[in-house]
């Protein structure tokens, strides 16, 4: 899960989607001997990513990530790669590319650096709002489309047209799914988030088995 020997630092990160609102983002503890591998992995379970497309990190204009079979070649590695290496500054931001189709990109901000807790278990997320994205749902101006389609207040009147009627038609059965795709897009469940990051860094595979709680 990271390289060998204890950390003196652990960094808080903020991490956002681009061009989404309101915004999807994950406030995360990671120790700073982590390495840009388990990054990578860090930030899909936060955003419940597969892990199925090709990625990279931008950091200080040079790119980092996990080889992919037929896609990007990196020059360093990144399972040796641990983040202390690029002494980073409160306040700094790179970013991850994840999914060149849909592009997916996401700000990563060095909020600040933290002493390392032995008692605490890393990493955790701390924080965060709103559902991750569908995995090939078209990118963010396709979740965008599909809040400007909907509202509450929509939800609302649609409900209450339900219980007037008191049965589901083809189209209204139709619209029904339409919004239970627009509410899925404000849940946010930070313990699911928890419990597979514990699994990840238990070396436990099973934390590939929990993508639907997201």
């Amino acid at each position: 899960m990271s390289l060998p020997g204890d950390p003196e630092e652990v960094y808080q990160l903020h991490i956002w989607l681009c061009s989404i609102s309101p915004m999807i983002w994950r406030r995360a503890l990671v120790r700073s001997n982590t390495t840009i591998a388990d990054l990578q992995a860090i930030i899909g379970i936060l955003f419940g990513w597969s892990d199925e497309h090709l990625h990279q990190f931008i950091i200080r204009g040079k790119r980092y990530g996990v080889p992919h079979l037929g896609g990007i070649v990196f020059r360093d590695d990144a399972e040796t790669i641990p983040r202390s290496r690029f002494r980073f500054r409160d306040k700094e931001r790179f970013s991850y590319e994840y999914d060149f189709g849909d592009f997916w990109q996401h700000v990563v901000r060095v909020e600040k650096k933290l002493p390392f807790n032995p008692r605490k278990a890393y990493p955790v997320c701390i924080g965060g709002s709103q559902s991750s994205p569908l995995e090939d749902c078209g990118g963010p101006e396709a979740i965008m489309i599909l809040r400007q389609r909907h509202s509450i207040w929509d939800l609302h009147e649609y409900i209450e047209d339900i219980r007037e009627e008191g049965e589901v038609g083809d189209e209204m059965d139709d619209k029904l799914h339409s919004y239970l795709d627009f509410l899925k897009t404000y849940l946010f469940d930070r313990e699911a988030i928890n419990r597979r990051l514990q699994l990840y860094a238990a070396g436990d595979k099973r934390w590939r088995e929990e993508d639907e709680l997201l």
